[in-house]
């Protein structure tokens, strides 16, 4: 267990954690804390280990942009907030995204299931729900198997 994966996991946490809140109370992730989020990543991640920085930042794109995709493609589905938290992701885990996008869709994916089962398909079509909770779920998972 390197200390720079367990830094540049405790900054994912605390990002994902605020993201949650906010977005479960307000339906928006800041950009503050995004930025601060990507930031803080970026210094860490030279300050730490320097040569994993280009395999995070290209994870940190592929990330950011498969949800910038979903958000352009379906404004009223995914937030650009969504998308920027995801490039953190990238910014923090690496590889180790995947995996926390994985995680991430499966869970909002269970939900959408759940809405469907309970409420039929004209509501589970309609519903929105906030994604931060789903992608810092998907980091917890991320953050372990990046520490495993």
């Amino acid at each position: 267990m390197s200390a720079d994966a367990v830094t540049l996991g405790a900054l994912l946490l605390a990002v994902g954690a605020a993201a949650t809140a906010v977005d479960l109370r307000r339906r928006v992730i800041p950009n503050g804390l995004t930025g601060a989020g990507a930031l803080g990543a970026l210094a860490l991640g030279l300050l730490l280990d320097p040569a994993g920085q280009p395999g995070r930042l290209a994870a940190g794109a592929a990330a950011g942009g498969l949800l910038l995709a979903a958000a352009l493609w379906r404004p009223d589905g995914m937030g650009m907030g969504d998308a920027k938290l995801a490039a953190v992701i990238g910014l923090c885990l690496g590889g180790g995204a995947a995996v926390a996008l994985a995680v991430a869709f499966a869970a909002g994916g269970l939900y959408g299931v759940g809405v469907l089962a309970a409420r039929g398909l004209r509501a589970a079509r309609a519903a929105t729900m906030p994604f931060a909770p789903c992608l810092w779920l998907g980091s917890a998972a991320g953050v372990a198997v990046t520490l495993a």
